[in-house]
């Protein structure tokens, strides 16, 4: 069976990689053509476009972009008719992906959507259009569920995809040793995949460390970035940068500072105290307020419906703001514990592993195979 996917961001690569290998498993002749990443590369199939070309974060930078996000839609659109594929799977990157589902159901393409778009954050009405244009929504939040029921909408709920990559992933031992990582404790920085992101929040994580002089500072580096993408923002300071290795970095860190995204989830299924940060542009940001219905933007407090983790937004994501709370996070103990047992209850609430299986089953059934 012939799969086409589009993946446009880091995290879309992770869970489009994994939910590859279980298709495989499932089906041993599926052919893959694919948006997406390193690792959805190292799968197999044909990658056609990168998701380092594609992703652009906010409202005005979507603007900025518009050209170029024309271009890829476009591209998609002759691909995908040349390619024929029997199933288009959509993961997540709802900006292009909902206008991408349009497209192949107006084609007769079976549509599949794993990982549902934030459509409960913000224009719940949408829900009308992706009931007309997917043929099956495969949800990974455990409230999605209901939240979909509420508009007439039968989706599948398959568990969180992160708990497979989590699974899968085997500490290194030797990872202390090969950085040397021995004497002072350690604290992780994401700032995220996305070049805005460094020049938005990186400088500040940075800056923090000047407040932690007997900790060490260390940068997980995201794919498709190299060194010298990280270089003018820590200059001179004894900060590094590992890469390919983020579990194992937090795995061996005392606390981290992460930008909101997936990542804060992973931070807190591997158990590390954090504080979530992020900053935009600043009409961008205006804009979200008006319109985003939720009371948090960490996928941790979303799931938890409450603060588990402190949430720095605009301009709350200075050095001095950032550094008090890491402060609380490394130094408080019963903040420190509050957080940890507050991690335990979300992976309760997770459940267990195997999405990317259950999922290739479901999507396997749904096609007749």
């Amino acid at each position: 069976m012939r799969y086409y996917i589009i993946a446009g961001e880091a995290s879309g690569d992770l869970h489009g990689a994994n939910l590859m290998k279980s298709l495989k498993a499932e089906d041993p002749s599926a052919e893959f053509r694919y948006f997406g990443g390193n690792l959805m590369q190292a799968e197999g199939g044909s990658l056609v476009k990168h998701y380092a070309d594609m992703a652009f974060m906010g409202f005005v930078e979507v603007v900025a972009n518009i050209v170029t996000i024309y271009k890829n839609l476009q591209f998609a659109k002759e691909d995908i008719l040349a390619y024929r594929p029997d199933v288009l799977i959509l993961v997540d990157f709802p900006g292009f992906n909902l206008k991408m589902a349009d497209f192949a159901k107006k084609h007769q393409i079976t549509v599949f959507y794993y990982i549902s778009p934030k459509v409960w954050a913000w224009n719940q009405k949408r829900v009308l259009k992706i009931k007309k244009v997917v043929d099956r929504m495969f949800c990974i939040l455990p409230f999605e569920v209901d939240f979909y029921k509420a508009w007439g909408m039968d989706v599948d709920y398959v568990g969180n995809p992160l708990l497979d990559a989590i699974e899968g992933n085997v500490e290194d031992e030797s990872f202390a040793l090969r950085h040397n990582l021995t004497v002072n404790p350690v604290v992780a920085l994401l700032p995220g995949s996305r070049k805005q992101e460094l020049q938005k929040v990186l400088p500040d994580m940075i800056a923090v460390a000047e407040h932690f002089p007997t900790y060490q500072f260390i940068i997980a580096g995201a794919p498709g970035f190299t060194l010298e993408d990280y270089q003018p923002y820590i200059g001179d300071r004894p900060i590094r940068v590992i890469f390919n290795e983020t579990y194992n970095l937090l795995l061996n860190s005392m606390g981290a500072i992460v930008t909101s995204g997936t990542a804060t989830l992973e931070t807190a299924l591997l158990k590390v105290p954090q504080v979530v940060v992020y900053k935009g542009n600043a009409i961008s940001i205006a804009i979200a307020r008006l319109v985003v219905k939720i009371r948090f933007i960490s996928l941790v407090n979303l799931i938890m419906d409450e603060e588990v983790v402190k949430e720095l937004i605009q301009d709350d994501c200075n050095p001095d703001k950032i550094a008090a709370e890491l402060n609380n996070i490394l130094h408080e103990p019963l903040y420190r514990t509050r957080m940890l047992i507050n991690y335990d209850e979300l992976a309760e609430k997770m459940g267990q592993p195997g999405a990317s299986s259950r999922t290739a089953k479901l999507m396997r059934n749904y096609l007749g195979a």
